[in-house]
């Protein structure tokens, strides 16, 4: 770099930080900020998966979320967090989680993939946008007995089961061709955990 782009790009900073009233120590504070970590983590029951397969339905977790099996637990998924807040023990907050949902009628040849995907924290909801829009539908709603630990900087929930949410039941079955969700249906149990970031 020659010494007068070295002069303006010194001069730039300097106005940035004039301009925005931020000190070198708070500019060194963001650089040095971390993001949330945690992830939320669906068991699907091998009860659900068996009747899944039966109506021709098939759910698959997309990148960059991981998938695993156990043959006596059934099938997960687990979603990292990718942003936002949340007070676990207060019971509010909104945390965007990275990856994405696949469903899939087989018999119909229909599919809707969801993005964005959030728990939502004050709803009681984890939502997804479907693919090409751009509104968040409620998919999943843990339920059953719930177990929350931990403060609101470092907290886990843990919920005995998961259920289809009303709302997704309707828009799943219209988008795939089906009538096999059903608002309350079990999937399996939901764990979440949350780490604030700095």
């Amino acid at each position: 770099m020659s010494r007068t782009s070295t002069r303006l790009a010194a001069i730039a900073t300097t106005v940035v930080i004039a301009t925005t009233g931020l000190t070198a120590s708070a500019v060194a504070d963001a650089a040095a900020a971390t993001a949330p970590t945690g992830s939320a983590v669906v068991n699907e029951s091998n009860s659900f998966l068996l009747s899944s397969l039966s109506a021709g339905v098939l759910v698959f977790a997309l990148p960059n979320a991981t998938g695993s099996y156990d043959s006596t637990k059934g099938l997960s998924a687990s979603f990292p967090v990718t942003g936002g807040s949340a007070n676990l023990p207060g019971f509010y907050g909104n945390v965007q989680l990275g990856g994405g949902l696949l469903f899939v009628n087989l018999r119909t040849g229909k599919s809707a993939v969801f993005k964005n995907l959030a728990f939502r924290i004050d709803t009681w909801q984890v939502t997804g946008v479907l693919e090409g829009t751009s509104a968040p539908v409620a998919l999943l709603d843990p339920a059953g007995d719930t177990v929350v630990t931990g403060t609101q900087a470092d907290g886990k929930l843990e919920s005995s089961d998961l259920q289809v949410d009303g709302e997704g039941a309707k828009f799943l079955d219209s988008k795939l061709n089906t009538t096999f969700f059903q608002a309350g249906q079990s999937v399996g149990s939901f764990s979440f955990s949350f780490k604030a970031g700095s």
